[in-house]
């Protein structure tokens, strides 16, 4: 079992460097960062939650920015978008966006996705909030085009161009794996259809959703083994992070608020028992 820290960073939470090294000392498999390029200032989209809208949401740092200050002080450290709005971006950018963070980081990164709540600031980036599901699926498939093949090209209602040179390659083969950061029942059919990972919320049914994902692996063919499941929750026993493994979960990735680095680092030292629990699993 993998444990993870996933974070809303920011420039008073604590800096990336110092974070990436504690976590690789305290044993921590993975960091995960969100991405949000900016909140619309008329929230006319309400937050899923209810109330007031954190502001680490629009103050958060451009995750492919900080995991690569993570990843050059770690050696061993995995770092992952969670998750990563691909519809705000060009496809092509995206993909040597990701190659290069891959490469530079020795083949580390894993590439956490999702298609955005926020209709305004979908809008923004020339996306209407309908089609965000379509675009995605679309940018992806062209993205692994760009890192599989030598001249890639992709044809869609929202991709399209031909032939293009895209390096580097990156480091991981066939390529960074893609996890999904949805739990509806549509969200599973993404994934069985073009996806390495699900990050799912334990939220109340997703259990059920990850009935769903094994019962279609088997209807279409999937290897269930081949989808990394990567769960946000915090375990309170050892029994309970085994009874997680034993339905197929691969990592648990836990929360770190965003605070200061003295704070942040008393957070970590927290979980030290789910880091020795998680070594005690068979």
């Amino acid at each position: 079992m993998k444990i993870g820290i996933s974070n809303f960073p920011t420039d008073y939470s604590m800096p990336a460097v110092a974070l990436a090294r504690a976590l690789e000392e305290r044993g921590f498999e993975s960091l995960w960062v969100v991405e949000h390029t900016h909140i619309p200032a008329s929230r006319k989209t309400p937050y899923a939650l209810g109330g007031d809208l954190p502001s680490i949401y629009w103050e958060s740092y451009e995750p492919f920015t900080f995991l690569a200050q993570a990843a050059a002080v770690t050696e061993n450290l995995q770092i992952g978008t969670g998750v990563c709005l691909v519809p705000e971006h060009h496809p092509i950018a995206l993909a040597k966006r990701v190659a290069s963070l891959d490469s530079l980081s020795g083949g580390r990164f894993l590439f956490g996705i999702g298609a955005g709540w926020n209709a305004e600031e979908l809008e923004n980036h020339g996306v209407a909030f309908a089609d965000r599901w379509k675009v995605l699926r679309e940018n992806v498939l062209a993205m692994k085009a760009c890192w599989t093949e030598k001249e890639a090209s992709f044809h869609g209602k929202y991709v399209d161009f031909d032939p293009v040179w895209v390096e580097p390659k990156p480091v991981r083969r066939p390529h960074p794996p893609v996890f999904i950061g949805a739990s509806s029942k549509w969200a599973i059919e993404r994934i069985v259809d073009y996806a390495e990972g699900w990050l799912p919320i334990a939220m109340p049914g997703w259990e059920e959703r990850l009935d769903q994902l094994n019962a279609l692996c088997e209807e279409k063919g999937r290897d269930r083994a081949s989808i990394d499941v990567s769960l946000f929750t915090a375990p309170e026993s050892q029994d309970a992070l085994a009874e997680l493994q034993a339905k197929g979960v691969n990592r648990v990735i836990l929360s770190l608020p965003t605070s200061s680095q003295d704070e942040s680092l008393k957070v970590l030292d927290t979980y030290a028992p789910v880091i020795e629990w998680a070594k005690g699993l068979a």
